[in-house]
């Protein structure tokens, strides 16, 4: 059994405070980062969408007063001993959503992995960051450049991963820079490899299988086809998964990792509101004791929401009231527990 060895086992979750205009508060909240740190959480990801700080039409200009949330984000996280993930869930020209019959609402007017002037703009974005960040700890920030790329061919993706890669360390070369693996984060990428050395580490995901993580979701379960989750026993699209089968998968990352001493985290992970409480809780006892076994750290997704453990809105679950919110109890012992 392979076991990921170069970067601590970050525990936590997904915030969603700046991560799809129109729909998002735009901010966050410091009750959010206390109870993550007193439940024992390490890691916050914050995925982000450029559209934030820029206006429709001109992707290039930057509106700085528009970051203000991400700057108080990272002192709660320093104060609350909170390692803090930024990332481009919506980059210039890419967004998983975007897919045909995705549900985004909202079209890229170039395309990240074919045109050069959204190649430009990616990693203007990420000069920025870099520039305004620059001072801040690698123990407490560090960034994922592009959220679960697909659509793109090895060599188009590795090109823009190491333009933006490169880009980010010639301001900071201690700056931890994660790239999520290809197919929506499921495949890793032995040709970034050796990128290892370069400050550079891999993302996963923790969705396996669709049919138990996205059961219903209107965004993937499109027609309301899937069948009854069961665990094990899922599927994802004709194939059925089991302990064994998620094993061998992250087996599989781990082992990755040792062949480039390359960091790998889960960067997303967990089970909509729709499938069945019990079936969501088997599998993600399963899912993250896997992860455990090869020390593979996770950021849920979400904190609070249809996946998270706060508000969530699951139909046969027994919620706790916590500090005027409804806490999935038998989920956070689960995530506490691995």
């Amino acid at each position: 059994m392979y076991r990921q060895t170069v970067f601590p086992r970050w525990r936590g979750f997904n915030l969603l405070g700046v991560y799809v205009k129109g729909r998002s508060p735009g901010h966050y909240n410091e009750e959010d980062f206390q109870m993550i740190a007193d439940w024992g959480f390490d890691f916050v990801r914050l995925p982000l969408s450029y559209r934030f700080w820029t206006d429709e039409g001109e992707p290039f200009r930057i509106f700085e007063d528009r970051l203000a949330p991400l700057d108080q984000a990272l002192r709660w996280g320093e104060k609350y001993g909170i390692h803090v993930n930024i990332g481009f869930h919506r980059g210039p020209g890419y967004c998983i959503h975007d897919r045909p019959g995705g549900t985004s609402g909202f079209q890229e007017p170039f395309d990240l992995w074919k045109d050069d002037e959204a190649l430009n703009c990616f990693v203007h974005h990420w000069v920025f960051f870099a520039k305004r960040y620059r001072g801040e700890s690698a123990k407490n920030l560090s960034f994922n450049m592009l959220n679960e790329s697909s659509r793109a061919s090895i060599e188009d993706h590795g090109r823009v991963m190491r333009a933006a890669t490169r880009a980010v360390h010639e301001i900071s070369p201690d700056r931890l820079c994660l790239v999520d693996g290809l197919s929506g984060g499921n495949f890793p990428l032995a040709d970034l490899g050796d990128l290892a050395k370069e400050n550079v580490g891999q993302s996963c995901r923790g969705y396996i299988p669709a049919g138990v993580s996205h059961y219903r979701a209107p965004w993937v379960d499109t027609e309301g086809k899937f069948p009854y989750p069961l665990w094990p026993g899922g599927l994802a699209g004709d194939e059925v998964w089991t302990r064994e089968r998620l094993d061998a998968h992250y087996d599989a990352w781990a082992g990755y990792g040792e062949a480039f001493n390359m960091g790998v985290h889960c960067g997303e992970g967990g089970s909509n509101h729709n499938c069945p409480h019990e079936v969501a809780l088997t599998w993600l006892e399963d899912l993250l004791s896997i992860l455990k076994a090869h020390n593979i750290g996770y950021a849920q997704w979400e904190f609070a929401g249809d996946f998270g453990v706060l508000d969530s809105n699951r139909p046969d679950a027994a919620y706790t009231d916590y500090r005027g919110r409804r806490l999935d109890t038998k989920m956070l012992e689960i995530l506490r527990k691995y």
